[in-house]
């Protein structure tokens, strides 16, 4: 093999390497940005439940009592 066919050669091994090394670098950024926003999605919504969950037992808490009627 001549000097430049070897040097073709490894130019494109390293080449392919690289854009391996990227494409799986793209990937992982990919998978945080999914987590990330799963995470933020989850505490708002737990945040909203939570919420709901004060207001109902204030109100339940202030509202009176139902009275049931006996039937004879």
């Amino acid at each position: 093999m001549s000097v430049n066919k070897s040097r073709e050669h490894a130019q494109a091994a390293f080449s392919h390497l690289q854009s391996q090394f990227f494409a799986r670098g793209s990937a992982v950024e990919e998978m945080d940005h999914v987590i990330r926003s799963r995470d933020e999605k989850t505490s708002r919504l737990r945040e909203a439940r939570l919420a709901k969950e004060e207001q109902d037992r204030i109100s339940a808490s202030t509202a009176p009592a139902v009275k049931t009627r006996k039937r004879a």
